[in-house]
């Protein structure tokens, strides 16, 4: 039984032909997917009241 060497495996000098554009579609999608996430995450982040009058409590001293 011999042990498999590099120049037999299918892919070993690159990804070539279909195996390929299916690796670019996969990272394409996900980037895509992130950029729309983010984005709908910074619309729809809950908004802090921006009220001018906000009031801070003192810590009493003792």
């Amino acid at each position: 039984m011999s042990e498999p060497r590099l120049e037999d495996i299918e892919d070993y000098n690159g990804l070539k032909g279909q195996k390929k554009k299916v690796v670019w579609a996969v990272v394409i999608t996900g980037l895509v997917i992130s950029i729309i996430y983010g984005i709908v995450v910074n619309l729809t982040d809950s908004e802090e009241p921006s009220s001018v009058d906000k009031t801070y409590k003192t810590v009493p001293m003792r």
